[in-house]
């Protein structure tokens, strides 16, 4: 797996940039922005359709606090009762997932990326039965909304 990490999916990346891809259970697209940039798009986005903004960590500021250094990392936590709660009625485990997070980040090259948990895969990891619907629902509001604050 480590073999995978390293080499396999950077490669798919690179090969399949502007596309959106999902590794491990993460939806990877392409942004044609900066970090700030990217997130500040996705967080109109996300404001303008409803979502509340709970936090916006600027993992690379923690780190210079610290004294090391860490290229752009930005994440958005944010959701909304109204589709978090029915996630939660069907596998209350799902709570640990929620609310929703965006990570944007700057590679080595200076690409900026924007990742978000695949619904699938939350509902595969909490065995969520019932609930397509939603699933669906959240499926095309977070690409809508990642596709909006990268392009």
């Amino acid at each position: 797996m480590r073999i995978f990490r390293m080499f396999v999916l950077p490669l798919t990346l690179l090969l399949c940039s502007g596309a959106a891809l999902a590794a491990d259970g993460l939806i990877v697209l392409e942004s044609n922005h900066s970090v700030a940039a990217t997130a500040d798009k996705l967080e109109a986005v996300l404001s303008a359709n409803g979502m509340k903004i709970m936090n916006r960590i600027d993992h690379a500021a923690g780190a210079k606090s610290a004294d090391m250094k860490l290229r752009p990392t930005v994440l958005v936590i944010f959701g909304n009762p109204k589709v978090g709660t029915p996630l939660m009625q069907c596998a209350q485990s799902v709570a640990v997932d929620l609310p929703q997070k965006a990570l944007i980040w700057e590679d080595e090259s200076g690409q900026v990326w924007l990742g978000y948990n695949d619904p699938e895969y939350l509902k595969t990891r909490h065995a969520i039965e019932g609930c397509d619907p939603v699933l669906a629902k959240v499926s095309g509001a977070l690409a809508k909304f990642a596709k909006a604050a990268t392009h």
